[in-house]
């Protein structure tokens, strides 16, 4: 089962330049969160923040009751083991086999044997379906192929807690739809905690249980995800969409004056759309076989009882 990660009044700044300030957020256990924003908006920073890579200026992170921004190193270096990591590239060592890059943490990181090490690396390769390609090296796959080798190394460990480094970089559309499906089955199958950070909108309205968005500075909202796809803040329904019109611009900022115009333009085509149930991209289910942890039925009954709200305000 996953971990709860409580993050309070969280401030990060290189030099003068603020990355972003004050967030706060729960990331609830044994769920799955994006983390969303225009690019240089501190994603990833967020990211590096979470797992004690970077420290912050002010705030904490407080995971299985500990406050991580003031741990001593070896300390954290505890609270590590309960993180799994997928970087963009997947990381892998270029001269190593995927079998060996897989079984690099456990033998890094523990005294177990080989015959367990074989056991742990084919058992996660299974679960990512890389089984028979244990011998090829990184540079003799796609790009699809190296994420789910990145992710099974991020696994051997048995995380309570993943994070996901813009996973669907470099990918193709359909490439990106099956990683999708592995993210939703892994969580299903392991309940870990997941937090995503990602520009593909696709991906945010189908995998999450949880969106949260970062833009100016700021997280400008974190919550369920049929709230955040039903929202009427401008740059939440302005990213959603992937449109022009709205707060973000080419370079983030834009007059408000000129924000203005475009939202009034737009006139009450959102909100007819929302009302019609346009928004709710229906969400990714566990495949065949896999069954769905208990708090899914919970989220079900929720979008429902959304679903008829907005049909009766309509």
């Amino acid at each position: 089962m996953g971990v709860e990660i409580c993050v309070e009044g969280l401030t990060k700044s290189f030099g003068h330049q603020v990355v972003w300030q004050d967030v706060s957020l729960t990331l609830p256990a044994g769920e799955v969160s994006v983390m969303l924003g225009p690019s240089g908006t501190g994603k990833s920073v967020f990211l590096k923040t979470l797992v004690g890579l970077l420290k912050p200026d002010r705030g904490s992170v407080t995971i299985a009751g500990r406050d991580i921004t003031r741990l001593r190193e070896h300390e954290l270096y505890e609270v590590r083991k309960l993180f799994g990591v997928l970087f963009q590239d997947g990381a892998l060592f270029g001269s190593m086999n995927l079998y060996d890059n897989i079984a690099f943490p456990l033998r890094e990181h523990t005294r177990k044997s080989e015959s367990e090490i074989r056991r742990i690396v084919l058992e996660k390769m299974d679960l990512v379906g890389l089984l028979g390609a244990e011998r090829k090296l990184p540079g003799e796959i796609s790009g699809g192929m190296r994420k789910r080798a990145g992710l099974a190394r991020a696994l051997v460990l048995d995380p309570e807690i993943i994070l996901f480094d813009e996973p669907d970089s470099g990918l193709d559309p359909v490439r990106v739809a099956y990683l999708n499906q592995l993210i939703v089955d892994l969580n299903a199958q392991i309940d870990a905690t997941f937090l995503i950070v990602t520009h593909d909108i696709a991906s945010a309205r189908q995998v999450p249980d949880n969106i949260g968005l970062l833009f100016r500075r700021e997280l400008v909202v974190f919550g369920p995800r049929e709230k955040l796809l039903t929202s009427d803040e401008p740059v939440v329904r302005q990213f959603l969409n992937g449109r022009m019109e709205g707060p973000i611009g080419m370079a983030e900022e834009k007059d408000a004056a000129q924000v203005e115009q475009e939202l009034a333009r737009l006139g009450d085509v959102d909100r007819k759309a929302r009302h019609a149930g346009n928004d709710m991209t229906p969400r990714l289910l566990p495949g065949p076989g896999i069954t769905r942890p208990p708090r899914w039925e919970a989220i079900a009954r929720r979008e429902a009882e959304l679903h008829r709200k907005e049909a009766a305000d309509a």
